[in-house]
């Protein structure tokens, strides 16, 4: 897995107003956060990998774009997300889920490998704990940030929408 740095581009002199303890305009935690939260939504999701990735519908990837927009920009494959409390995290409870999730989906990642079909993944024993790891952190994100958990999952195109630079 290749890990990629964040743009220096992306990151701007001056602090601005806060959301909660997170600065909106240090790195941009909020594209990290969103990228986070995509993974872990269709991770998260059994009718979703059933009725998207399984079926082959263009838009949202595979199993392998989710894990890596969890772990890419932030690193989690390597450290704690307990590292980004005050950034993308808001708080530890927050981070502790992450970490179990992140730990759960890589380890299936790691066993059947990155380039194996979804169905791999959904046929790993391990599957359903990675799913409701997935499940508890995506609720636990999506609440703290005033989101409907249960809905469906942005297409990467929307994500990409959503987190282009202002």
């Amino acid at each position: 897995m290749t890990v990629q740095g964040s743009e220096k581009t992306s990151r701007r002199s001056r602090r601005s107003t806060t959301m909660g303890a997170m600065p909106l305009t240090d790195m941009p935690w909020w594209r990290w956060r969103s990228n986070v939260r995509s993974a872990l939504h269709m991770l998260s999701d059994p009718a979703f990998q059933r009725d998207c990735w399984l079926a082959g519908q263009d838009g949202y990837g595979d199993v392998t774009d989710a894990v890596y927009r969890l772990v890419e920009d932030t690193w989690l494959d390597n450290w704690s997300a307990e590292k980004y409390v005050g950034t993308i995290f808001r708080d530890s409870q927050e981070a502790a889920m992450v970490d179990v999730a992140v730990l759960r989906v890589l380890r299936i990642m790691h066993q059947v490998g990155a380039d194996a079909p979804v169905s791999a993944y959904m046929e790993h024993h391990g599957w359903p704990e990675a799913v409701r790891a997935a499940r508890e952190a995506h609720v636990r994100l999506a609440t703290n940030d005033g989101d409907e958990p249960d809905a469906p999952p942005r297409s990467l195109q929307a994500l990409t929408l959503l987190t282009q630079a202002v």
